[in-house]
């Protein structure tokens, strides 16, 4: 091996480690989810140090296990932090408060917070989180796209019928994708810190309006029906949901679907000096997939 060869080497790894260095390792917590796994994906993409925080992960994380929370933390620099089930969800903001306090206690620097557009207790999250002592961005969204691919509402889809409390509310729905290039640039790039970033997408969209795209787009008849909140965790609980997730997400969706998140915010371009992707795009590409072929036809 010639010396040019080696000395390129050498480079190379020593980019390498400084990268390491200089970010260090970054915890994504909810690292197999929508968002996150995404997160993951685009960290992995720069070459750079990531750990997945789940109960599958090594080591183990879990949001209602507190013991599993700081040999997590080892070695971490900067942390997504992404709330089990949601920053919505009751309890959210005490769990999302100890773990940040625990987090600056281990030396983790920075923390990018996925807040629930709108809902009270994630609120209180951001709250926990800017009053911690770490650099501290937050990203705040709405009702995500993937949802209806990627979720309880893909079964939905497929059977042609979905049943939401939200009634015929506005929403601007926000791609995954979005939310992830946002939340990555805040982990590893200056001049996020003490931002907060509303992440939507670009236009207005009923769920009939919303439905409806995915219908065009596969050919196939798909209706929306509101239904009431008590009705929505019922069919949650017999399809198999635990009823202590599927009330409070009734709740939630009750709460938030109000008419309060019908506004565009500029959070991507002010983050990445973009616009959002559109819902029609997202549509496309999840139907490329096959992700909504009736599996009974």
């Amino acid at each position: 091996m010639s010396g040019l060869i080696i000395h390129c080497l050498i480079l190379v790894a020593c980019t390498g480690c400084m990268a390491q260095t200089q970010h260090g390792r970054t915890l994504v917590l909810a690292g197999t989810g929508k968002t996150g796994r995404r997160v993951v994906a685009r960290l992995v993409s720069r070459d750079l140090p990531v750990r997945i925080g789940s109960r599958s992960g090594t080591p183990p994380f879990d949001w209602h296990e507190p013991t599993t929370w700081e040999r997590a933390l080892y070695g971490v620099r900067s942390v997504y932090v992404a709330y089990h089930p949601d920053a919505g969800f009751p309890g959210a903001a005490q769990a999302v408060g100890a773990f940040s306090d625990l987090a600056v206690r281990c030396g983790v620097r920075r923390l990018v917070l996925l807040a629930d557009r709108g809902a009270r207790e994630a609120e209180r999250c951001e709250q926990e989180v800017r009053s911690c002592g770490a650099e501290w961005t937050v990203v705040r969204t709405g009702f995500i796209s993937q949802n209806f691919s990627e979720d309880v509402l893909t079964d939905a889809i497929r059977a042609g019928v979905v049943a939401l409390p939200a009634g015929d509310v506005a929403e601007p729905f926000t791609d995954a994708r979005d939310i992830a290039d946002v939340a990555a640039a805040a982990l590893v790039e200056d001049g996020h810190t003490g931002e907060t970033y509303e992440v939507t997408g670009p236009r207005l969209l009923t769920f009939t309006d919303a439905v409806a795209e995915i219908a065009r787009r596969t050919g196939r008849t798909i209706r929306y029906v509101p239904v009431s909140k008590q009705q929505f965790a019922t069919t949650l609980t017999e399809h198999g949901t635990p009823e202590r997730f599927a009330q409070p997400l009734a709740d939630l969706m009750a709460e938030v679907f109000d008419g309060r998140r019908a506004r565009l915010a500029d959070g991507v371009h002010r983050a990445l000096g973009r616009g959002p992707r559109d819902f029609a795009d997202y549509v496309h590409d999840a139907a490329r997939t096959g992700v909504w072929t009736d599996r009974g036809a």
